[in-house]
């Protein structure tokens, strides 16, 4: 039966319940009506269930899928404004135990060099990172006890901390690798992580068992029900995402939805990020074997959905997509993105791409300074921000003032603030001069006058020399 507080996964997300759903929305896809009060339950900016988001979501009627365009636009400013925070992603090791039959790091793949980096190379790769400008990472391993244990993920953490280069930090590290132990998220909270990522890949129990036929990642329901040993272990900031292309997307929709009110039902605090990768061609992965790939009309429309249905979540998108996918969807929902990223384990420390241990192919090759280019150019603020992580505004914290739209007043100050310390360290001539002017014009949207004075006093300081101010 369909629990959304149970700790099983099959009660949480229960297969019948999404079948059920499935069958209402295709019911009323054309109940103008329905729709129309759907719509205006989402204005009032407090989420949907899973049921109503999946018949905005089956919705074909054109003129109300354009209002569901503009609604998740204008949700997202609400929410977010007009920033968008960047980050990179570190893979640390590509050793893999799983049979993952749509990752090139499955463990039956022998046409990739197996490679784990050394703290010694870890640093370099920080390094490079800084030299970039990134502050914040996503460190990725494949699943592997013997060559990626759990220590081995905790040192590199400590590693990553301890580089100061030049101006140089990382501030926030989020881990996605393998579900795991409540003691292990425990030492990992301990670590001091940002967010623990963990993509369900696919809601539906048989796909993902024929998807995953060997190793640990087999067990769905170890697998689904590791966000609630994570908060267990005192992670109170985790993403969902799951891969779409792997089975039904509209399934795979209802599967998301329903395990972040699993996640505000059961722990008052539903996913800090949602991420939404699409399957993409990869070594010894052909995407053509997956029948249910999803075009960019749908993918777009899945994200606006997204967030209709789940307001206060951040949203990602990789470099899996392209520049003009990316465009697309970042005034729909998006809010954060990664920049100038290397999908090999060891890329930031080479200068051509290496191609023998991606796990994807990278669609936006940009360097990061681009990409922040691009953004200022749309009048977006690139933000580096990592205070309410590092001044302890996580969990129920972060989605209260998130929720009553109160986390702007921070997020706006310090977005500026790190958009000044990229452009004083990293950036190129032009992006610095376009920087500069969009700073200027954002400064008067920080309301609170003795906020906006402090915020005028922090940028003079970054200008001289000194950095790391935060609200």
């Amino acid at each position: 039966m369909y629990n959304p507080k149970s700790s099983k996964a099959d009660e949480f997300i229960n297969h019948e319940e999404i079948l059920a759903s499935l069958a209402y929305a295709d019911q009323h896809k054309n109940d103008v009506e329905l729709i129309d009060a759907i719509l205006s339950k989402a204005r009032e900016c407090k989420g949907l269930n899973h049921r109503e988001a999946s018949v905005l979501l089956a919705c074909d009627i054109p003129e109300k899928n354009e209002e569901i365009y503009h609604l998740a636009e204008e949700i997202k400013k609400e929410f977010y404004g007009n920033r968008i925070v960047l980050f990179a992603p570190l893979y640390l090791s590509n050793y893999c135990i799983n049979g993952c039959i749509y990752c090139p790091y499955h463990g039956i793949n022998k046409n990739i060099p197996r490679v784990k980096l050394t703290q010694e190379q870890v640093r370099d790769e920080v390094i490079a990172l800084q030299e970039m400008g990134h502050k914040r990472l996503a460190i990725e391993a494949g699943e592997d006890p013997v060559n990626n244990p759990i220590e081995y993920i905790l040192d590199c953490i400590h590693t990553i901390y301890s580089v100061k280069h030049k101006n140089g930090a990382i501030r926030r590290v989020n881990v996605n690798i393998a579900a795991t132990t409540v003691e292990n998220y425990r030492r990992l909270h301990e670590a001091g992580i940002g967010t623990y990522i963990l993509f369900q890949e696919t809601y539906h129990k048989d796909s993902y068992e024929v998807l995953h036929p060997t190793g640990p990642k087999h067990d769905y329901a170890y697998h689904t029900e590791a966000m609630d040993r994570a908060m267990e272990g005192g992670i109170d900031d985790v993403g969902l995402g799951v891969l779409f292309g792997l089975d039904k997307y509209r399934y795979e929709y209802t599967g998301l939805l329903m395990h972040a009110e699993h996640l505000e039902a059961k722990f008052g605090v539903g996913p800090h990020t949602i991420s939404v990768p699409r399957i993409c061609p990869a070594e010894d992965i052909d995407v053509n074997t997956f029948s249910n790939a999803i075009d960019d009309d749908t993918f777009a429309k899945i994200v606006a959905c997204i967030r209709i249905a789940v307001p206060y979540t951040g949203m990602i998108v990789s470099t899996r997509e392209s520049q003009k996918s990316r465009e697309r969807v970042l005034h729909l929902g998006i809010s954060q993105i990664s920049g100038g990223s290397r999908t090999s384990v060891g890329g930031y420390t080479q200068e051509t791409r290496p191609e023998d241990t991606v796990q994807f192919d990278v669609s936006d090759t940009r360097s990061l300074d681009e990409v922040m280019k691009w953004l200022i150019d749309m009048d977006y603020i690139p933000s580096f921000c990592t205070a309410c992580y590092r001044e302890g505004r996580t969990g129920d914290r972060f989605m209260t003032l998130c929720k009553a739209k109160q986390i702007q007043n921070c997020c706006l100050p310090n977005a500026l603030m790190t958009l000044k310390e990229y452009l004083e360290d990293y950036a190129s001539p032009e992006t610095k001069a376009a920087g500069e002017k969009l700073i200027t014009k954002n400064i008067p949207q920080v309301s609170n006058p003795a906020a906006q004075k402090t915020l005028q006093k922090h940028l003079q300081q970054i200008e001289q020399g000194e950095r790391d101010f935060r609200f």
